[in-house]
């Protein structure tokens, strides 16, 4: 079978270059700040999608400056790291839920993930990319003020629009980036992938690999 052999091989050789930079809290932004680029499924639109673009900036401190006022921050682990960004992620979506609507069950999955004692670097990383991924696919996003509503779109009779393409793509080359870096297990992003995407677009895998270009 082509899928998870050649597909996830070749995918998580090359990923790099989409990814070189990567580090969990720009990728969250990208995906899911109303500030940041997202795609978004839109219901009542005439092209039933939209993505929409803007561009976030940071003001970086020269190390030059205040040495002796600026004592080096302690490096983080990598846990570290996937607990803050899984906070800024969960205060996101809260945030901007619409009134009335309920959060995907994935929000809870990941609150407990980051708040075990002791819990690992992989389950974080899963759920953080499982709630990715539920955001991007069970909700619109209004271009105005990033409010999310449960979505009406048709991913399986749209799958020729061009920004729905882009958007699996997205989620499935984070996946293949998490594989790269250890931070998840091939089986287990095998089976997210398939249950959480594939499924969603009504293709066979060996289909769902044509489709994306692989």
């Amino acid at each position: 079978m082509k899928f998870f052999v050649f597909l996830f091989i070749s995918a998580v050789s090359t990923v790099s270059s989409f990814t070189d930079s990567f580090s969990m809290m720009p990728l969250l932004q990208r995906q899911y700040s109303p500030s940041a680029s997202s795609s978004v499924f839109k219901s009542n639109s005439s092209s039933a999608f939209q993505t929409h673009h803007a561009s976030t900036t940071a003001l970086q401190m020269s190390d030059f400056d205040f040495p002796s006022a600026m004592p080096e921050k302690p490096q983080q682990t990598m846990r570290e790291k996937l607990e803050d960004s899984a906070t800024t992620f969960i205060a996101d979506i809260t945030a901007r839920l619409g009134e009335g609507v309920e959060p995907p069950p994935e929000l809870e999955a990941l609150q407990a993930a980051r708040d075990e004692e002791g819990g690992d670097v992989p389950t974080l990383a899963l759920k953080i990319y499982e709630l990715m991924i539920e955001q991007g696919m069970r909700y619109d996003v209004d271009p105005d003020n990033g409010e999310l509503t449960p979505t009406q779109f048709d991913i399986k009779n749209n799958l020729d629009i061009p920004e729905v393409k882009a958007e699996f793509d997205h989620l499935y080359k984070y996946g293949m980036e998490l594989i790269r870096r250890g931070m998840l297990d091939i089986d287990v992003a095998k089976e997210t992938v398939k249950e959480r995407l594939i499924k969603r677009t009504g293709l066979t895998p060996e289909e769902f690999d044509e489709w994306l270009g692989y």
